[in-house]
């Protein structure tokens, strides 16, 4: 066969690239909607509205939901913060060290709180500790406690980001401060470390967010009324009550926190990729 006689050959007829995804698109929304009217239609709305949407046992919630509740998850969530960052930066340093038990120890650290659930953590230190050293008290009482157990699992993460941050500065930034006359000590406190905070800020704002909600397991240190967060607040009303309500609510207060610092991380990291580009 010529060349002619194949350019006379009909060509075989079948979708496009564009076609194909447009109608793998065009599948994946009609399932989409058809899933979401079968919820619509199978689910018992009248059942779901009597056990989480009762607006008379909402309205007993107020105010203290937000002056207690929400506040003391804010508290722990900072306090836990503020330990984890500190001693995060402390382990970063020492993994990055040149001298080789600090590196040895930061990376025990870090694989030990990496791969323990938060809860044994908390466990840990509300029970553990007082066994082991009878008559000691944390200082801060329940919210040292919290602080701690959230600092210690929050620090084997921040170093990590906070070592990578550190990394990803430019060597010549060091070789330029050391020939101004910088020690080393100083050029990584006044010259490494702010530019390294820059790069890193998004992912430690979200792991902000996870300490936020992490903070729910201040239940297992047993904690007064007044010291009580959103869930175990939810939860104890939802006993006294026999209903759901309470449980929904305290889930909203945790949205009206979360929700804005996601956009918040959202917005610092397209504007990571735009200073990059």
């Amino acid at each position: 066969m010529t060349a002619a006689d194949a350019q006379l050959q009909p060509r075989k007829k079948g979708l496009t690239r564009r076609q194909k995804r447009s109608l793998s698109r065009g599948v994946q929304y009609v399932v989409f909607v058809a899933a979401v009217i079968a919820f619509a239609v199978g689910a018992d709305w009248g059942r779901l509205k009597n056990q989480f949407a009762q607006w008379s046992i909402a309205k007993q919630m107020f105010p203290d939901v937000i002056t207690m509740a929400l506040k003391n998850t804010v508290l722990y969530t900072l306090s836990g913060f503020v330990v984890g960052l500190a001693l995060g930066m402390v382990i970063a340093l020492m993994r990055l060290s040149s001298v080789g038990p600090y590196r040895w120890l930061a990376g025990v650290y870090i694989e030990i709180f990496r791969g323990l659930p938060a809860l044994l953590i908390f466990i840990f230190i509300g029970v553990a500790v007082p066994l082991a050293f009878p008559g000691t008290e944390i200082v801060g009482g329940t919210y040292g406690k919290v602080a701690l157990a959230l600092g210690l699992v929050a620090a084997a993460y921040m170093a990590e980001t906070i070592r990578a941050g550190i990394q990803a500065v430019p060597k010549g930034q060091m070789e330029a401060a050391r020939s101004l006359g910088f020690s080393p000590a100083r050029a990584m406190v006044s010259i490494i470390i702010p530019q390294a905070f820059r790069i890193i800020l998004p992912p430690l704002t979200n792991e902000l967010v996870l300490l936020f909600k992490d903070s729910s397991l201040v239940l297992f240190l047993g904690v007064t009324l007044e010291e009580r967060e959103l869930s175990k607040y939810g939860r104890d009303l939802a006993s006294t009550t026999a209903n759901s309500t309470p449980i929904l609510v305290a889930g909203l207060c945790y949205l009206l926190v979360t929700i804005p610092l996601g956009f918040v991380v959202r917005r610092m990291e397209a504007k990571a990729q735009e200073a990059v580009r």
